[in-house]
């Protein structure tokens, strides 16, 4: 029997999805994930790798307007897939409330969990524009930090929602 490497193999899977609002046609090998293919194939490293087993959030993305965990999700998986990731916030050059409250809040230090902050916080925010803070602080659960501590993302999220940060 002959056995081939699997790095070797030049099996590819095309996938069609739309990134931050523009469409990308990818060929991606079947088992790279939704995380590696945006950051390697796209270059879209805003949304990071902390964990890699879906436990921390740093990852989180929107696809098809639900939040996933973006390392647990085959590349394959989204073909036709609408998704939305950090770098796709800002808007002609002017943030997302939700950035400009991070900053105002002092709601990041060392930004790595940042984008999946962001990302839950928008989904949240589409689905309830009007949160206690028991909800933001169920919707942000899913998302690990090390660094600040929740109350300063708790704030800046409620701030948003009251129209505090535009």
């Amino acid at each position: 029997m002959t056995t081939f490497p699997l790095d070797k193999l030049s099996l590819r899977t095309q996938v069609r999805m739309k990134v931050n609002g523009e469409p990308h046609v990818l060929l991606v090998k079947p088992w790279q994930t939704l995380l590696e293919a945006l950051r390697e194939e796209l270059g879209l490293t805003g949304t990071k790798e902390g964990c890699g087993n879906g436990n921390c959030g740093c990852c989180t993305i929107l696809m098809n307007g639900k939040t996933v965990n973006s390392c647990l999700v085959l590349a394959p998986e989204a073909d036709g897939a609408e998704i939305l990731t950090v770098e796709g916030l800002a808007q002609n050059g002017r943030l997302d409330p939700l950035q400009k409250a991070f900053i105002q809040y002092g709601a990041l230090q060392c930004g790595f969990c940042t984008p999946g902050f962001l990302l839950s916080a928008k989904y949240l925010l589409q689905e309830n524009p009007n949160p206690t803070e028991h909800q933001v602080r169920l919707a942000i659960a899913g998302n690990l930090c090390r660094c600040t501590g929740y109350d300063k993302i708790v704030r800046a999220i409620l701030a948003v929602a009251r129209g505090e940060v535009q």
